[in-house]
């Protein structure tokens, strides 16, 4: 069974912004703004048919993009 890879961004200590997906160590890519991070997370998972999430400075999810299996139409 293939296991579900979210990608997260983030801002690193050293200022830079990783884009990562879960259960990595490393970053995926590394940028200088949280804009170019962002995009590139929404990029891979829309890809992959994940999630992307977008941590604030404080490490708090700020937003939240699904890219696949969304029930259509909604619950609720």
């Amino acid at each position: 069974m293939a296991t579900k890879k979210d990608y997260w961004t983030s801002k690193r200590t050293d200022g830079k912004w990783a884009v990562k997906h879960s259960g990595a160590q490393r970053a995926s890519s590394l940028f200088d703004t949280q804009e170019q991070a962002w995009k590139e997370a929404r990029r891979l998972a829309r890809t992959s048919g994940t999630e992307a999430y977008l941590k604030d400075r404080n490490g708090k999810i700020r937003a939240r993009n699904s890219y696949g299996n969304d029930p259509f139409p909604p619950k609720g």
